[in-house]
């Protein structure tokens, strides 16, 4: 599991690679109760400032469920692997990821580029060529 992350000057994003071990089901907030299949989900998020406080902030098992992340994060049998930063835009980075959206809308609220959802089931093999990067 990750503990810490100090993304370079001038990234403006990130990537979780969160491994799901297990079925989760959670309430998302408005977007209601939620089932997640095992596997492994990209989530790409951003902050315009401080990037490295929102990834710490997402890395601490103690905290307020505000974003859509926070409900899959706080499950059990959920652990980010890995975090990815970029000086790319979230949407642009998110849309070139590839994979599948099983909950439209998920990290998306505010998205104006059409992405569907900010949270992607990959496949296997796209998560071990991420995590040999």
């Amino acid at each position: 599991m990750v503990t810490e992350v100090t993304p370079p000057k001038g990234h403006v994003s990130y990537q979780l690679l969160v491994r799901v071990s297990h079925a989760v089901r959670l309430r998302v907030g408005a977007l209601g109760t939620q089932t997640l299949e095992a596997g492994w989900y990209l989530y790409t998020g951003s902050a315009r400032r401080n990037l490295a406080a929102r990834i710490q902030r997402h890395l601490h098992r103690s905290k307020r469920k505000r974003w859509h992340i926070d409900y899959l994060l706080l499950s059990p049998g959920v652990e980010v692997v890995r975090v990815f930063t970029s000086s790319k835009e979230e949407c642009q980075w998110n849309q070139a990821t590839g994979g599948e959206v099983v909950i439209p809308g998920f990290g998306a609220s505010d998205c104006r580029q059409g992405c569907g959802a900010h949270l992607l089931r990959i496949g296997e093999t796209q998560a071990i060529r991420l995590l040999e990067r």
